[in-house]
This record gives structure tokens, sequence and C-alpha cells, in this order.
């Protein structure tokens, strides 16, 4: 990896309540402090949350029993780790978010892409958040204190919340990882006390519908509802993935490789406690309470209100504020800081402020205005299908790159530069660029969510929603194949060369623009690889 050199030695952390300053420029080596146990803090805090309990409670919602909702949460969680462990190894190389990173594959404009993704993401997560959390604090509030659960007491529930997670996020990273450090214990303590708190209602041999006695109609739904379920599962660890770099740029380059990756893979593996809460007490709801999980109009938070003992509202409230605090944070912390990169006008503090009003308002539009668990599943999905091909591209061009990465020109963009290692085709790479659209179209293409989104192909695989297989698939071939068969330049595989792909010498056009001058210098230290 490129890298600039520094022997100065690592300054001291700032303080919580000092708002931090850096946006998606290199985290110069003496403010790296952070370690992989920090990393796992922030990615299991931010799922360790009530809201994680909500996607967990779709197995049942989409008719599975608890055994075959457990496999199905079990598939969803460990594939979707191994898909996003290995993106947390960018932020450590280049000392910057996988957005930027992704220039370096798609090209100096083509990672807004990245971006957009990021962005989408964030406004699922923290809305799903934000609702979620929301809803307990007013049921909570309306059978402890008699609250009424009128539109108003959620629209103030909603904006109180969401502007105290966009408080944190404004404070910047520091804050936000003593946040999680709270949650990842607390929420944890919490939900080892709801298992004592339903341990008696608890019944493994909750059948669902798709039992022997059931019609053929319904038991044809079997595999769409089960591969359905675990990709809402899916779409829980694999929404970090554009985000993993936000939080991992403030490990140390010489961090080993496999620590960083062990760290995020753990803390996915670790969100089995919030998946299983929320598939145990689902089951529960569809024993006791049946009316809560009706299709037409599910209500998981009212269920588990419903089904609680009276001594464990307090727990399932504090749950709401602490599980939200932690997703809403991680999720719209890293979108804000990159768009005060695309957005060179705006500050990093300034861009968390805008796309935290946007998320606002989609809250209030996706709660009163749409259908919300149909709404949650289908963008979840979508997400799964734009993202996971996006990230592929960038995997399997850190491996053919083998890690090497040229920092100075990755900030191009940020800048408002031209030129340099990534500029290839006016700033695009459309190897990379055509490889993530293609598959992320096809995986629409064949997307089917029954009774919510079927794509034009949903139906060729009977019914079964082959979109996530099929565009990792292609995603994989067709980009060796356009790297292969169009050679990028050698210049931006660094002094080892290129893995499994040919190269071409074309001349690296110089970076002009504002500050070129300034960032002359070296831009090559291979020796500032992490070690593996």
């Amino acid at each position: 990896m490129s890298s600039l050199p520094s022997n100065s030695p690592a300054a001291p952390p700032p303080s919580l309540t000092e708002v931090e300053t850096h946006g998606v420029e290199r985290i110069p080596d003496a403010d790296r402090t952070a370690t992989p146990l920090d990393l796992f803090r922030l990615a299991f805090g931010g799922a360790n949350t009530f809201s994680t309990c909500v996607l967990g409670a779709f197995p049942i919602l989409f008719g599975l029993s608890f055994w075959q909702g457990l496999a199905a949460t079990l598939l969803g969680v460990v594939a979707g780790a191994l898909i996003l462990c290995p993106m947390a190894v960018f932020g450590p190389v280049n000392g910057t978010n996988n957005a930027v990173s992704s220039s370096a594959h798609l090209g100096v404009h083509g990672r807004v892409v990245g971006s957009f993704l990021s962005l989408l993401t964030a406004i699922a997560f923290f809305s799903i958040s934000v609702w979620s959390s929301g809803d307990a604090l007013v049921g909570g509030a309306h059978r402890l204190f008699g609250l009424a659960r009128s539109d108003l007491s959620y629209v103030v529930a909603y904006a109180l919340f969401a502007v105290l997670v966009l408080a944190v996020c404004v404070y910047g990273f520091r804050f936000m990882l003593f946040v999680n450090k709270v949650a990842v214990t607390s929420a944890t303590v919490l939900f080892l006390v709801g298992a004592f708190a339903f341990a008696g209602d608890f019944d493994p041999s909750y059948a669902g519908a798709f039992t022997d006695s059931a019609d053929a109609a319904t038991q044809s739904l079997f595999w769409p509802s089960f591969i359905g379920a675990a990709l809402i599962v899916l779409s829980n660890p694999v929404s970090f993935g554009a985000f993993l770099g936000d939080w991992s740029r403030y490990i140390p380059a010489s961090t080993p490789r496999r620590r960083v990756v062990g760290a995020a893979f753990l803390s996915q593996i670790a969100t089995l406690v919030p998946f299983l809460f929320g598939l145990t007490t689902a089951s529960i709801i569809a024993a006791k309470a049946p009316e809560y999980v009706d299709p037409a109009a599910p209500d998981f938070v009212g269920g588990l209100l419903a089904i609680s003992p009276t001594w464990y509202f307090l727990p399932v409230c504090l749950l709401a504020l602490i599980g939200g605090m932690s997703t809403g944070t991680t999720a719209l912390y890293g979108t804000g800081l990159d768009f005060s990169s695309v957005f060179p006008r705006l500050s990093r503090v300034q861009a968390t402020v805008l796309v935290g009003v946007l998320s606002i308002a989609f809250i209030f539009i996706g709660r009163f205005g749409l259908n919300l668990v149909q709404s949650i599943s289908t963008f979840a999905t979508m997400i799964i299908t734009c993202t996971t091909p996006w990230m592929v591209v960038m995997m399997l061009g850190f491996f053919t790159r083998r890690g090497w990465y040229d920092p100075d020109a990755l900030q191009v963009f940020n800048r408002r530069q031209r030129g340099g290692r990534y500029w290839f085709a006016h700033g695009w790479n459309w190897r990379g660029m055509t490889a993530w659209w293609v598959s992320a179209v096809i995986g629409v293409l064949f997307t089917n969510i029954p009774g919510q989104f079927v794509g034009p192909l949903g139906d060729l695989a009977n019914g079964v929603d082959i979109s996530l297989p099929l565009s990792l698939v292609v995603a994989a071939v067709l980009f060796l194949s356009l790297l292969r068969l169009f050679p990028e330049p050698r210049a931006v595989y660094g002094p080892e060369g290129a893995r499994l792909v040919r190269t071409v010498e074309v001349p690296v056009p110089p970076i002009t623009g504002p500050g070129a001058e300034a960032d002359e210098g070296p831009v090559s230290d291979p020796s500032a690889t992490l070690r593996t």
C-alpha cells in the first residue's frame, strides 16, 4: 500500500464532547488510536438493538415455524458475515472510508456509487431504528402510565429520538464509540433478562403456516418465504459494507489484517443474540396474540408489549432507547461523513445534519403514508441486491491489487482535482462500473418477494428468490473477465504487479487542480501494507 510515512507517536484521543473535524481525508497516523475491539463494538453495537429484533421476527411473519426460522436466521447471519468481513480491511489500508477507497476500482467519479448506496442504507436502517424504538417507547408508556397511543405521541417520540441520534452523530466518532461501548453491554444484559421473562411462554414446537395439513398453494410458498426471510436477515450484516471503513480507518495500518477481518466477522455472529430474541418472541406472539402477526397489519412491537410481564416493560423501553441510539448513530454517521466530500461546500457536521433531516422526513412518510413492514422488507432486499455486487467488485479488486493502493490518488475527487492513478476514462473505471450495474440490474430482475415485489424474471426459479446468488456470481465472473479482456494500467497495481489479471503500460495522468503542487511528493510506500 502506498502511504505517507510517519514516525510520530499516537496522539491522546480527543474528549467525547469535542466535535470531530476529520472528513474523508486520510486519517493521520498519529490519530489512529482505535483497535479491532473498537471495530467489534461499533459493528456489534450498531446491530445489537431493538431494530434487529424486528428483523429477527420476519421469519415468523413470513409463516415459518420456529425451527425453520432459526435455520433461515443462521443462514442469513453467517452468509452475511462472510460477505461483509473482508470490507473491513480498506479502512486501515487507506485511512479513509470505503466509498473513497472504491475510487481505485470504479474510478475517481465512480466512487459516488458507494456514496449513493450508503445513503440508501443509512435512510433505511436509521428509519428502522427510529420506528421500532419510538413504537416501543410509546407502547411502554401507554402500558405503564396510560399515555394515549395517538399519532401525536408517535410523532413526538420519533422526532425526539431522531434529534437525539443526530446530535451524537454531529459530535462524531469518539462520542459514537462511547455510546456503543455502553450499548454492547447493557443491551446484551437486557436481552438475557428477556430470556428469563419469556422462558415460561416459549414453545420451540411452534409450527407456523407450512404444516403437513396446509393446502398446496400454501406449501408452494415455503421456499420463497424461507429464502425471503434469510435475505431479510442477511440485509443486516450486508448493510454495514459501505460503513465499515468509516470506523476501521481509525485503526493503525500496521494492525494484522486477520484481526480486523475477524473483528468484523465476529461482530455479526454476535448479532444472533438480538436476532434470536426477535425470532423467539415473535413465535410466542404468534401463539398467544396472533392478531399482532397478521400479514395484513403486523405489529411486532405491540405484540411484544402485549405478551411481556409488567416488570419487563421498563427493560423494553431501555432496549428501545439504547439500541436505537446505537443503530441510528452507526447508520447516519458514515453517510454524513461521505456526503461532506460529495458536496464540498458542506462540512462533515453540515452534511450529517442534511442527511439526518432527509432521513427524518422519510421516517414520517414511511410510518404514516406507507405499509411499514412491506417498506422495510422491500427496501432491505433492494439494498442487498445493489450493495452486494459493489462489495464483490471491491473485494476482487483488493485481491487482484494485492492490497496495494495510492492514498493520495484516492483523494482526487474530494479535492476537486483531476488525474492520478485512478482517473481511468475521465474519472470512470468502466470495468468495475459495468460489473456493478449489470449484476445489480440482474439481481433486481430476479427478485421475488411474495406479495411485495416480484421482478420481471422473478418467477423463473419457481418463485424462489435467486437474486443474491445470481448477482454475486455475475459480478465476480464479469469483473474478472473484463479485467482479463481489457487490462487496467500497470500503475494501479503497485510494485508487486497484478494477481490473476493482465496489465497494460499506460502513462498516468498527472494530478492537477486545487492544491496539486502542494501534494506532490512520494506516493508509493509498499512497506506500509497491513501485515498478514
